[in-house]
């Protein structure tokens, strides 16, 4: 894995409460009027993809060229649970689950980092790609909590 995208895995998630800061009362729970996601959710989103992440990246290391599915929270059986979760519950899952995936990924050989998993739109991809497309995933939402924690649509 290039040593930018490590650092990303390790430091990305360090711009939250500068994201979070000066977010008006309530701010954190309030949907948009589009019905979108609040702050809260997106941030349960984020630390649920970290729980389906690290079960990619095992499935990767155990099998030849799984084919993994898009993964949809709607779709998902636990994302109901993971949307009710208060904020501070959600930032300390989002915490641990953040270190537990990178201190796996960053442990990986070159032979383990090789592994590849099929995704249904990109194809195959080696994992370091894989987690190039998480952390692309979790900026996304990140800019979300930026905007919408500041009254944003």
């Amino acid at each position: 894995m290039s040593p930018s995208t490590a650092a990303r895995l390790a430091t990305q998630l360090e711009c939250l409460p500068a994201l979070l800061e000066g977010a008006a009362p309530g701010a954190l729970n309030r949907r948009p009027r589009s019905g979108k996601w609040s702050v809260r959710e997106n941030l349960a989103h984020l630390a649920r993809h970290h729980q389906v992440m690290l079960d990619r990246v095992r499935k990767m290391l155990a099998e030849d060229r799984p084919r993994l599915p898009r993964y949809a929270a709607e779709e998902d059986a636990e994302w109901p649970a993971w949307a009710a979760l208060p904020v501070d519950e959600v930032r300390g899952r989002l915490t641990a689950l953040r270190t537990e995936l990178t201190e796996l990924v960053c442990t990986l050989d070159e032979k383990q980092l090789g592994r590849t998993a099929v995704h249904p739109t990109l194809g195959e991809m080696a994992l370091p790609l894989w987690i190039e497309f998480f952390l692309l995933h979790e900026a996304h939402h990140l800019y979300v909590v930026m905007k919408r924690a500041r009254g944003g649509e």
